[in-house]
């Protein structure tokens, strides 16, 4: 029989991401998850096409459905948001980005997450000039979910990319449009020698939703408990700042094998959904 997790805590299909998107599906769900944020960052989680078109949007929205599942989120990607596009490179990106608002609202999502820079700690430019553009990128895109009624995210502190430190973090974020929310990852914070106390403190307010990992510094990749991060402290802040909306296990794990993957969710989301 299933196991029952709290009702605010769901699973990325990242968690799942060796598995076709039915089949990882059908793990999460037959795990006794009924909410997921939807795995569609190219080279991470094959569960939406790179290349998406109305047809792909289609399949992916009919497959959802199928699973009974609901959406939290789209976990997505539309290129390095710091580096300079031509004409051409405008355009695809544009039209990336209005295919995944298309899905997140066809998923019935409630709102589309996108990174903080590209996947490179130094700036192409300066780092203000950076910081400005990826602000800028996150506003317009922002405004183009709004638009198709639904919600624009960031993860505002992701160890592999520009904004890799809760100062980076800061930074971007004093320059983010209001309507921009972040995601806070416990694994990313940690991974980078900060304190998600801190994080909270810092940006409580503007906290939409959580990703549940664990981490030591330097190293993302652990399943929960296996690492530094003191989830207990950690949520009870987040409930005393005012949190409530949801978390979503994203177990991109590296010291489980994929047979025992299953299980390693399963506790995960029975120690979370006790803390919650």
């Amino acid at each position: 029989m299933p196991d029952s997790f709290h009702t605010r805590l769901g699973c990325s299909t990242i968690s799942f991401r060796h598995q076709p998107l039915a089949e990882a599906l059908d793990t999460i769900t037959g795990l006794g998850f009924t909410e997921i944020d939807l795995g569609a960052l190219p080279g991470v989680c094959d569960h939406v096409p790179f290349v998406l078109d109305e047809n792909a949007v289609r399949d992916v929205s009919a497959t959802v459905a199928a699973s009974g599942v609901r959406v939290r989120s789209i976990n997505g990607d539309i290129g390095d948001l710091n580096v300079a596009l031509d004409a051409a490179g405008r355009a695809a990106r544009d039209r990336h980005l209005a295919m995944l608002v298309e899905l997140t609202a066809a998923t019935g999502a409630e709102a589309l997450v996108l990174p903080c820079g590209a996947l490179e700690h130094e700036p192409v430019a300066s780092l203000d000039e950076d910081l400005a553009t990826v602000a800028g990128e996150l506003a317009a895109a922002a405004q183009v979910a709004t638009d198709r009624g639904v919600a624009l995210w960031t993860e505002s502190l992701h160890f592999f990319r520009l904004c890799f430190n809760i100062e980076r973090a800061q930074q971007l974020t004093d320059r983010l449009d209001e309507n921009v929310g972040i995601v806070l990852d416990f694994s990313h914070i940690v991974a980078s020698g900060g304190d998600p106390i801190d994080f909270v403190d810092r940006f409580g307010p503007r906290i939409r939703h959580v990703h549940i990992r664990d981490a030591v510094p330097g190293n993302i990749n652990l399943s929960v408990g296996n690492g530094q991060v003191d989830f207990a402290s950690g949520l009870k802040r987040l409930a005393d700042a005012g949190y409530f909306g949801h978390f979503a296990l994203e177990l991109e794990t590296r010291d489980v094998t994929h047979d025992e993957r299953p299980a390693a969710a399963a506790a995960a989301g029975n120690l979370i959904s006790a803390l919650i």
